[in-house]
């Protein structure tokens, strides 16, 4: 412990050193004073303190104490006095701003002081960075993205990636205007180290990562088709299109729905969505049986999404297993057997949308008549049966809507008489939940009716436009689910991800919950995951690992 009049020496030594460097013309000359700072790092606190602010100004004329001076520094950081430790984190940026070459090494140790648990201290870090980036943002963005794709290393620590991306997302990404310049040099830049950093995140990081990219001037609305090419190059990487399917692999399922729903606003831009179609079509609907209930919505939900934006070629590949899936919920005649509205309606507007692009692909699908003089209309075939087959699904699908629809319109009276009798705010509250339910299951049908109607003709005109809006992406105001149910109503099996499934068993009532569709994956819930992927396991929903862009 040392004694006040030694701390006071001590100090008074210090001031010393520093006057003379100070006044010095060739402070270089001056060794002796600055190697006495040095020294002072193994004095007493407050010494170390003013040791801490002195290392730093001077570092730059002694460069042959460099590596002392540093290592006398990273010290400091590493004190038990908290003063002294925020005192030695302000000083690095001041190792940066005459030395570049320092710039890497400095914000390193930065990323890694980010899990301080003192607010003074992280506070000190965080402004620290700040100023390190606003001296070299191009340097100094590397060396902090080096935190998030460094997962192959064993020495790695998890929880500074977490810190380090946290600081990202809420320190650099609000600050991209200012920081950026030159602008497209920069956002270029910062693309390229958020694409080496996909190879390993959840789908929570890998959204915020594309919100960010999306919002970036080389992708804006004016963005050439190679910069929308690339965007959907790095969701597609995220969805293991190259990977074969297992059914049973559900953190996969979740990055594949996810992803596919993710790419939309871009097919909507004009990017092409034949990857997906074509994965979804050889790997995903021969296997649609076996998906969990609530994938096999949302895969139908994003296929009837997807479908105004194909191409014909790709229209014409899909439609037969989209007719398939078809025929299967829209029985030839009533079976008594659950009929799934939502599953009819997705599939209907996924086959409209698809047969709009190559409508006489639907010839030998369905028995129509569609001339359009290409041998492809094989109207020298036979396909009466099949026209015959199709038009009675469409009658029967028609007869259980109607039925559906006339309990649901009772179901509502009996609805706003509950309103008007409730007494509790709960109360209230389910009610007008079970009424959202059953408006949607009215939109629902109704969509389903619109879209049967042209099909009973010999040459129907498919729907092309937006004239049938589905019925989730109606604006309603998201609902509480409530426990309880019309009667007879089977309950949604897809309640957990906020998605709509209008089904309803042997005729009788009708059900459903309508919240706005938040996938699941995405919000960083976990659902277990491959683990193995590849560096310690990210998985898609949860915290473990998985497979990444390339």
């Amino acid at each position: 412990m040392t004694d006040a009049s030694e701390e006071a020496k001590q100090i008074e030594k210090l001031y010393e050193f520093g006057e003379r460097l100070n006044e010095a013309k060739d402070k270089s000359q001056n060794v002796k004073d600055y190697e006495g700072i040095i020294d002072a790092t193994k004095t007493s606190i407050k010494a170390k303190q003013l040791a801490a602010q002195l290392i730093p100004r001077f570092f730059k004329f002694f460069p042959n104490l460099s590596s002392r001076a540093l290592n006398a520094h990273f010290d400091l950081i590493e004190e038990e006095d908290l003063a002294v430790r925020v005192q030695a984190i302000r000083g690095l940026p001041l190792f940066c701003k005459d030395t570049k070459e320092y710039i890497s090494k400095i914000v390193d140790i930065l990323g890694q002081l980010l899990t301080a648990e003192e607010i003074v201290e992280r506070d000190a870090v965080h402004k620290a960075l700040m100023s390190v980036l606003r001296q070299d943002v191009k340097e100094s963005l590397t060396a902090l993205f080096k935190h998030i794709w460094n997962v192959e290393d064993p020495s790695q620590d998890d929880t500074i990636r977490d810190k380090v991306l946290c600081f990202i997302r809420d320190k650099v990404f609000p600050l991209k205007a200012e920081l950026l310049r030159p602008q497209e040099e920069m956002e270029r830049h910062i693309t390229d180290l958020v694409k080496k950093s996909l190879g390993d995140v959840t789908g929570a990081e890998f959204r915020m990562f594309m919100d960010f990219l999306k919002s970036l001037s080389i992708f804006g609305e004016k963005a050439p088709p190679e910069r929308l090419k690339e965007l959907i190059g790095i969701i597609e990487g995220q969805a293991d299109l190259d990977a074969q399917f297992d059914v049973s692999d559900a953190d996969h399922i979740d990055r594949l729905i996810s992803c596919l729903f993710m790419a939309i606003p871009f097919f909507v831009r004009g990017a092409s969505g034949s990857k997906f179609l074509n994965y979804i079509n050889k790997h995903i609907i021969p296997v649609f049986d076996k998906l969990p209930e609530e994938r096999k919505l949302d895969l139908l939900k994003g296929l009837a999404e997807i479908s105004p934006y194909t191409t014909p070629q790709d229209s014409r590949q899909i439609l037969p297993s989209v007719v398939q899936l078809l025929k299967k919920y829209m029985p030839r005649r009533k079976t008594g057997e659950e009929t799934n509205f939502t599953y009819v309606e997705c599939l209907l507007f996924s086959f409209h949308h698809l047969a709009h692009k190559a409508p006489n692909a639907t010839n030998s699908l369905c028995g129509y008549k569609i001339v359009t003089g290409q041998p492809s209309d094989r109207l020298g075939e036979d396909f009466s049966e099949y026209y015959k087959e199709f038009t009675e699904r469409l009658s029967s699908i028609e007869d259980l809507t109607r039925a559906t629809m006339k309990k649901l319109t009772q179901g509502m009276a009996e609805h706003n008489k509950a309103m008007a009798a409730a007494k509790s705010d709960e109360a209230k509250e389910s009610i007008k939940t079970q009424k959202q339910n059953t408006t949607t299951g009215l939109r629902t049908c109704n969509n389903i009716l619109a879209m049967t109607k042209p099909l009973h003709s010999k040459t129907p005109a498919f729907i092309g436009d937006k004239s049938v809006n589905l019925s989730w992406k109606e604006a309603v105001k998201p609902s509480v689910p409530s426990s309880a149910t019309g009667t007879g109503v089977k309950r949604p099996s897809t309640a957990a991800n906020g998605s709509n499934n209008f089904a309803t068993k042997k005729g009788r009532g009708a059900g459903g919950m309508q919240n706005q569709l938040v996938n699941r994956a995405l919000e960083g819930i976990s659902y277990g995951g491959r683990g193995g992927g590849r560096g310690r396991g990210r998985g898609w929903g949860g915290r473990g690992r998985g497979r990444g862009y390339r």
